[in-house]
């Protein structure tokens, strides 16, 4: 199809709640309306009262009953939801440094970042350290300052460069480590693979800008995908697919949808601290706001059945589920209390 200019004018606040109206919108407070239009915008809020239009969606028109209220609580629930997954981002961020600092300055020293031969591609390895070295110039920590009035380095060691540079940066150095026992360790400290571990790490670096840059998530299809795990240490979900509406086509795989984007946190958050209130959180929040549709959010019919979503979970070490044989791993894996 050519495509053509685009002519819409911009509508003053008063022209924009007429034409609400006109499309069949309820407004029950005219002055509130103008307030909502004049601080968060029409076309931000018109993300969330587009599940209110009438098929096809393209004619704009309201369904019976439609009302400005709704959408606007459906926003604050977003916005809340944004909120609780960033502080949990920031958890995963933390013990994901914490963990690579750790395990790999003990086996490799703590330039370890800076050796090309631990690296699988050295374009990817000269663009990250061009970046660290621009963190480091541009760092005003107290402790930065330091190293530089004290060390001849060009760069400080890990446990300050990684303090100082971004969870995206961070993703792609582990991507970019060569297939390594430590780089297998890393991975199984947080209960998977390595190559699902990259792949979760990338998706939430996506996730966390999703949210840093105010963006709607409750029913977002995700464009940066979390692989799903074939074999997980720790119990996760049964039910990774929705059936197609068309039987011809194959099922739907759920891991594009904040659901399972949230099933990952707390399979992450479960390896970190067992004793974690993410869910007693997650589920206050839908009880404060009951009309949220978690249909909407991808959450499959029996979700409140996986061992992941109920109340407790059994989380086991590396060690000791290497050590289980497989048929015992697999009674374990149905395992909740």
């Amino acid at each position: 199809m050519a495509k053509v200019p685009y002519t819409k004018p911009a509508l003053s606040y008063t022209d924009q709640l007429q034409r609400l109206k006109d499309r069949n919108l309820t407004i029950e407070n005219d002055s509130k309306a103008i307030h909502l239009l004049e601080k968060i915008s029409y076309y931000r809020l018109s993300g969330y009262w587009y599940p209110m239009l009438k098929i096809p969606k393209s004619n704009h028109i309201f369904k019976e009953n439609s009302n400005l209220k709704n959408a606007f609580k459906l926003y604050c629930f977003d916005r809340e939801l944004r909120k609780l997954i960033s502080g949990e981002l920031e958890k995963i961020e933390v013990a994901v440094r914490a963990r690579m600092i750790y395990t790999l300055s003990h086996t490799h020293g703590p330039f370890w970042f800076d050796d090309s031969t631990l690296f699988q591609n050295n374009w990817t390895f000269n663009k990250t350290n061009a970046r660290f070295t621009k963190d480091f110039s541009d760092s005003d920590e107290e402790f930065i300052k330091n190293f530089k009035l004290n060390y001849s380095e060009n760069l400080p060691p890990s446990w300050m460069m990684l303090e100082i540079t971004s969870f995206g940066s961070l993703s792609i150095v582990f991507k970019n480590l060569k297939p390594s026992r430590e780089k297998r360790f890393i991975a199984n400290s947080f209960g998977v693979n390595e190559t699902t571990f990259q792949s979760w790490l990338h998706s939430m670096v996506y996730i966390r800008n999703v949210c840093a840059h105010h963006g709607r998530l409750w029913n977002r299809n995700m464009s940066i995908t979390p692989s799903i795990p074939t074999s997980p240490i720790n119990p996760f979900l049964n039910i990774t697919t929705l059936p197609n509406h068309d039987v011809t086509q194959p099922p739907i795989d759920l891991n594009n949808r904040t659901y399972y984007i949230l099933s990952m946190i707390i399979y992450l958050l479960n390896t970190i601290n067992p004793n974690h209130t993410f869910k007693e959180k997650l589920f206050d929040l839908l009880k404060k706001y009951p009309t949220i549709d978690v249909k909407a959010m991808g959450f499959p019919e029996g979700w409140e059945n996986e061992n992941i979503w109920k109340w407790k979970n059994i989380v086991i070490s590396q060690k000791w589920y290497n050590i289980l044989s497989k048929k015992i791993r697999k009674k374990f894996n149905k395992l909740h209390f």
